[in-house]
């Protein structure tokens, strides 16, 4: 993998300004506080090994995590279980939505972290005693990887509460086969709070930056998860981190990602950046359409491809 660009020169705003004019997609309406979200709104920033974080116009609005929490989920749980958590959750892709009420046969796992069931489960094998305890272990361990102290904001963590049926589904489905130790309650609320967890793209960036240099965080130089962690989440993000647009994505973007229903997007280039895109106008697979027309172009005019041979 070869850099074809400066990132520290690359010109955020010029590439902010060539996806703007798509204005495809929708935004997410599951819960009232996504809906409300602006349809212009478009940010993007990077983080790079030396400290250096960058951002375009609009990078430092606030958003929730969503679903762009669930690889820094699975990080803390294969941290606070020393590795266990490989053997509690899958890490094959689906092929279907990420909501989908199906776990693996004759396991009852969760077929991935990347999905919801998969991020329920993970949410409750960090350490803490209690839905505050393991509340207040993600909230630090989520801000050591970016580098900040990180907020909840309660409002959307109440309607992901309010809103969960899905969610209470799959905790009481994995409750029923024993792959769920904590009650659906405790995994939802659990869970809910973390997917409302407030950042802006500068600190997703870093966070994915984090994974991307092996578990060190490259604005505090602080060790956050071994080595062997972050490989382990990258992996999983490569295959799974787009739910069923996972192999379309890594042919044409090839950078490591998770998608997110608040039309956030963390990308980690191993050993090389971490990016984040913001744009809440989602696809049909629930990715923002502008953030995957900026992964594109990222990819393609710094080198980021994984596979690319020159």
């Amino acid at each position: 993998m070869t850099v074809t660009a400066d990132p520290s020169a690359y010109d955020l705003d010029a590439l902010r300004a060539r996806v703007l004019p798509h204005d495809d997609g929708s935004v997410d309406d599951s819960i009232p506080r996504l809906a409300e979200a602006d349809p212009g709104l478009c940010a993007v920033a990077l983080a790079l090994q030396d400290g250096t974080v960058r951002g375009s116009a609009r990078s430092d609005t606030l958003f929730a995590m969503q679903s762009s929490v669930k690889p820094f989920l699975f990080a803390l749980a294969l941290l606070d279980t020393d590795g266990d958590a490989l053997h509690r959750v899958g890490i094959e892709p689906t092929g279907e939505a990420f909501d989908a009420i199906k776990l693996e046969s004759g396991t009852g796992r969760p077929p991935n972290p990347m999905v919801n069931a998969g991020a329920l489960l993970t949410a409750s094998l960090v350490d803490g005693g209690d839905v505050e305890g393991r509340s207040d272990r993600i909230l630090r361990g989520l801000s050591a990887f970016a580098g900040r102290p990180l907020e909840i904001d309660e409002r959307t963590a109440g309607e992901e509460r309010e809103h969960g049926e899905r969610n209470h589904a799959l905790a009481h489905l994995m409750r029923a086969e024993g792959t769920l130790h904590v009650t659906a309650d405790d995994a939802v609320e659990v869970y809910g709070r973390a997917c409302a967890v407030l950042l802006d793209v500068q600190a997703l960036a870093v966070m994915g930056a984090t994974l991307a240099f092996g578990g060190v965080n490259p604005l505090t130089g602080e060790r956050v998860v071994p080595g062997s962690v972050a490989r382990d989440v990258v992996s999983v993000m490569a295959t799974c981190g787009v739910y069923d647009g996972s192999g379309t994505w890594m042919r044409r973007v090839g950078v490591p990602a998770k998608s997110s229903v608040s039309g956030a997007l963390v990308l980690s280039a191993p050993r090389m950046l971490g990016a984040a895109i913001v744009s809440p106008p989602l696809d049909r697979q629930g990715t923002s359409v502008r953030g995957r027309i900026a992964s594109e172009m990222l990819s393609d005019d710094l080198g980021l491809h994984v596979f690319a041979t020159r």
